[in-house]
């Protein structure tokens, strides 16, 4: 069964004490690719979330964020941070004194801003926060993975839909080419008719040259390993480890059947579902990318 690398999960707490969002986000990518933002409490923790998404999500480009902060009575010390204080206020003063802005809002403005204030929070406090933001950390990432396995379903159906069409235009090549093969034959007969009626020509030298020619324009052997790449791309999708990467090396070799048939078909009607073939194969190649 198919994963795709697309997914989303959100997991959020709300109570007397604190207030907690956390999302996680996930794009396709070669390999595993993670990104984060913390709250300043928990920066530490980023190796346990990082262990915690790539046991679950495996690959892809992974972006989590998290929104904590504490309420009420239960809302910590805070103290203000001296150096990173005075480097706003300098900073906003000197650029609203160059613009002539006299604001007594300039305190309540710097008060405002990122890690002015310092939470003096004890190492027990600490844990038992992180043990609660953890809990909505890994159901904001399980989230995340249903949403990837109900993305793989549609992926799947879709990757078998341009199969099944690549089988369609297949068995319609099957049916013209014994066809194919009699023109040939025809064409080639009748342009050098004159000249075995001159009896200019050894007919059972022509006759082994004839074969020769066909022989090249025969396209069994590529039909045959095509349908067995079709086959083998179905079955490679309903099995539990399937991934994009087989999917693509698979579809390389689809590619290839498709491309020696029409070069060697010299037929109008199988020319066209050959090109018929690429279009759908373009859509396997490119869906293949955003799956697990």
């Amino acid at each position: 069964m198919l994963k795709s690398m697309t997914g989303f999960g959100a997991a959020s707490l709300d109570n007397d004490t604190v207030s907690i969002m956390v999302e996680v986000k996930s794009i396709n990518s070669k390999s595993q690719d993670f990104s984060f933002r913390l709250p300043r409490t928990f920066q530490d923790k980023e190796i346990d979330v990082k262990n915690l998404l790539g046991q679950t999500l495996e690959r892809g480009k992974v972006s989590l964020s998290i929104d904590f902060s504490r309420k009420g009575s239960m809302k910590p010390k805070l103290t203000i941070n001296p150096v990173l204080f005075k480097a706003y206020y300098d900073d906003i003063k000197k650029n609203a004194d160059a613009v002539g802005i006299h604001s007594p809002e300039i305190l309540r403005i710097v008060t405002g801003l990122p890690d002015v204030f310092d939470v003096d929070k004890t190492d027990e406090e600490i844990a038992h926060d992180w043990d609660t933001v953890f809990v909505c950390i890994k159901d904001a990432v399980h989230k995340c993975e249903d949403f990837r396995k109900s993305e793989g379903k549609v992926l799947q159906n879709q990757l078998a839909n341009y199969i099944a069409i690549i089988q369609d235009r297949l068995n319609k090549i099957a049916e013209q080419d014994p066809q194919r093969i009699t023109k040939i034959r025809e064409k080639l007969t009748s342009k050098v008719e004159e000249f075995i009626a001159s009896g200019k020509i050894d007919n059972s030298r022509f006759e082994q040259e004839l074969i020769y020619y066909i022989e090249k324009l025969d396209i069994t052997e590529e039909k045959v390993r095509l349908q067995t790449h079709l086959d083998y791309f179905m079955e490679t999708m309903g099995k539990d480890d399937a991934n994009g990467k087989k999917l693509g090396f698979i579809s390389q070799e689809i590619g290839r059947e498709i491309n020696t048939i029409g070069s060697k078909a010299n037929d109008a009607s199988i020319q066209k579902w050959v090109v018929e073939m690429k279009e759908e194969l373009e859509k396997i190649k490119e869906q293949s990318l955003n799956v697990l």
